[in-house]
């Protein structure tokens, strides 16, 4: 099979997450999860009492590539690896979920102000009966932001649907003194990670 006949289904609706694979020459497919009633409810991303940030980022992150392959033979559709992740903040061992509104996005930026941030990116590709999980674990110093500050980025919406409220592609990479770890994991595709798994998989990635 030649390169361009092969190919990945992604499994999100992040235009991060297609920029990135485009970037490395992936040939991929869109499945959106939220296109088929009977899917995405199945994948409860509300944490479980106890359970470490680690464990949680993985535990989506799989739930949703399950969710996708399902989807995959339900649509009756060719069989190709189905890759999706998943990115959450952490700080002082609390998950930073996505903000419920800008007040929401407002405290959390608060929180994050002038402190370091893990961001927990995890991939899986599921195919068949198997699946796998590689995990990103990035740290990201925040400057220390002012109210006028935070407030002038929460007016660009860009925050809204990001894990922590911020997305470092954006304005918010001007709020990092410093990043440790994967850039692209921030984002929420961590490149080294996803590109393992790929070629694991039988994929010719870079």
């Amino acid at each position: 099979m030649s390169i361009i006949q092969q190919r990945v289904y992604l499994a999100s609706q992040s235009p991060r997450r297609r920029e990135l694979l485009k970037q490395i020459g992936v040939n991929f497919e869109l499945l959106l999860l939220r296109s088929d009633h009977r899917r995405m409810e199945d994948v409860d991303e509300t944490p479980r009492a106890g359970e470490p940030a680690e464990e949680y980022v993985q535990r989506i992150c799989k739930d949703k590539a399950l969710a996708g392959w399902d989807a995959l033979l339900a649509r009756n559709r060719p069989l190709f690896p189905v890759l999706a992740a998943d990115t959450t903040v952490t700080l002082d061992g609390s998950i930073l979920g996505k903000p419920r509104d800008r007040e929401d996005a407002a405290a959390m930026l608060r929180q994050l102000s002038g402190r370091q941030h893990l961001v927990l990116s995890a991939v899986s590709v599921a195919l068949d009966e198997r699946i796998e999980t590689r995990l990103s674990t990035t740290t990201v110093t925040f400057a220390a932001l002012s109210e006028e500050r935070i407030h002038r980025y929460l007016l660009t919406n860009e925050g809204h649907d990001k894990a922590g409220a911020y997305g470092i592609q954006g304005h918010a990479g001007a709020f990092a003194q410093r990043i440790e770890g994967s850039y692209s994991g921030v984002m929420g595709l961590p490149l080294f990670e996803t590109v393992e798994l790929l070629r694991a998989f039988g994929y010719p990635a870079p």
